[in-house]
């Protein structure tokens, strides 16, 4: 056991913060800490947009399904997939790249570039004492939010992090259990001990709940996640990226 991972496993999420901006140097700070993340093939197929507009931060919580935390925090940042860079590199050195960059392969590349790149900047957000909260709400309307932050085609925002100073803090959320997250050699097999994990996992996410509210609530996870993905929800999807000429070969 380390500092770092004392703050890796000490995470959860920050939904109400102090009104007090984030410092350049800590902004700075925690940019540099998601660009030292590892990048495929040194694509660095990433861009962070800090938004620090009152007008458009208001105007992004409201998009992002009227979520406050979006506008009163430190400093929000939203992490894109982007491969308009690499458009211009082709124009640049004058060659064609509009196959590879228009390919499900540099888009996966792209998302995942993003990703490692803000768990990179949540990371060093939680070190220096602040809180952060990841926004996959950002993907509900992204035309609205490709028209607030100005998006060339090649550029999907991907998701938003509010970062700031918490005022208050949740309890964390129990994760699935290691032995069924974590195998070695091969997927699990056995489908009834998968169903048994499972369900092993339920009473301690039951628990947690019951014990947060008092006794009013008892959800199950596989019970909130069977609720949730019975909802139709962001199937626009795959028209939108298409649109913005990306994962279309």
């Amino acid at each position: 056991m380390n500092q770092v991972i004392e703050t890796l496993l000490n995470h959860r999420s920050v939904r109400d913060f102090e009104d007090k901006p984030l410092t350049w140097e800590q902004v700075e700070t925690i940019v540099a800490s998601a660009q030292a993340a590892s990048t495929s093939s040194f694509l660095q197929a990433y861009s962070i947009i800090g938004v620090t507009d009152r007008e458009k931060k208001e105007k992004l919580a409201e998009v992002v399904g009227n979520q406050p935390y979006v506008a009163k925090n430190g400093h929000f940042f939203v992490f894109c997939a982007d491969l308009h860079r690499h458009a211009v590199v082709g124009e640049m050195e004058n060659v064609d790249v509009t196959s590879p960059i228009e390919s499900t392969e540099k888009f996966m590349v792209a998302v995942v570039d993003a990703s490692l790149a803000a768990q990179n900047a949540a990371a060093a957000a939680e070190s220096m004492g602040l809180g952060i909260c990841y926004i996959g709400g950002v993907r509900n309307n992204l035309e609205a939010v490709r028209q607030i932050l100005k998006t060339p085609d090649h550029v999907l925002p991907v998701f938003g992090m509010a970062v700031g100073y918490p005022a208050s803090l949740n309890d964390r959320k129990p994760r699935l259990p290691l032995r069924h997250v974590y195998m070695e050699n091969e997927y699990q097999q056995d489908e009834q001990l998968y169903k048994k994990q499972l369900e092993e996992y339920n009473e301690i996410v039951a628990g947690y709940y019951a014990e947060r509210t008092g006794g009013k609530r008892r959800d199950t996870w596989t019970g909130q996640m069977a609720s949730m993905l019975e909802k139709k929800a962001r199937m626009y999807m795959k028209e939108f990226v298409a649109k913005i000429k990306m994962n279309i070969r």
